[in-house]
């Protein structure tokens, strides 16, 4: 797949054709040819619900910067799982911090996740010429057509998905398979795990992000929006 060449500054469709063309190629095929495109100016962003992606990616460049955007909110075990996972692979790891815009809008308020996630990752990603995200079409409808590689007009650079065609199945399969450790709150039912005020377990038949920002509408931090 590294023969694949586009041309952003002029043809955005060459873009969905190349994601159209990853259809069939496995992560680390569409993993490497991001970091080969683009020479290594590629960054990873990771919510550490689970490590899939990171192992996935560092297989390909044990290097790559790892973006996780810490709110101030984050369930404590969370936080051990991610020392827990930098340990792991030794990772190249950038805990972003809220600035001062984020001081007066607590977790689960109006502008919480703009100021507390948003804006330190356009600050993290600044300089880089595309992003990989651990995004599955399986995540909730508004992803369901989420493609595996996109333009990012709001950062100005690529954006690539190479997880967007997984299911939860392949999810766990995958942990298993390659003897992954697991966030320590899944095993409690929480199936989708962002902020601690604004996450809950699942129940039974439930949706697995049905515990992200319940009863209320909002369903997305506005990270991939």
């Amino acid at each position: 797949m590294t023969d694949i060449d586009i041309d952003i500054d002029i043809d955005i469709a060459e873009i969905e054709a190349v994601s159209r063309r990853f259809e069939d190629s496995t992560a680390q095929e569409i993993i490497g040819w991001t970091v080969d495109y683009y020479d290594h100016n590629v960054a990873l962003a990771c919510s550490f619900q689970d490590c899939v992606i990171i192992d996935l990616a560092v297989s390909v460049d044990p290097g790559l910067e790892v973006i996780f955007l810490d709110t101030g909110y984050h369930f404590p075990e969370t936080l051990k799982f991610v020392e827990q996972v930098r340990e792991r692979y030794n990772l190249n790891l950038t805990v972003t911090s809220p600035g001062e815009s984020a001081i007066g809008w607590p977790c689960g308020s109006e502008h919480c996740c703009e100021y507390r996630k948003v804006e330190p990752l356009g600050k993290a990603l600044k300089g880089r010429a595309a992003w990989l995200t651990a995004l599955k079409r399986s995540d909730s409808s508004v992803r369901a057509d989420t493609p595996i590689v996109s333009w990012d007009a709001t950062r100005e650079m690529l954006k690539v998905n190479p997880l967007a065609n997984w299911t939860d199945d392949d999810i766990s399969s995958y942990i298993d398979s390659a003897g992954l450790p697991e966030h320590p709150l899944i095993s409690q039912g929480y199936l989708s795990i962002g902020c601690a005020p604004t996450t809950r377990p699942v129940a039974p038949g439930e949706h697995p992000r049905a515990g992200r920002w319940a009863d209320t509408d909002k369903t997305e931090c506005g990270l991939h929006t």
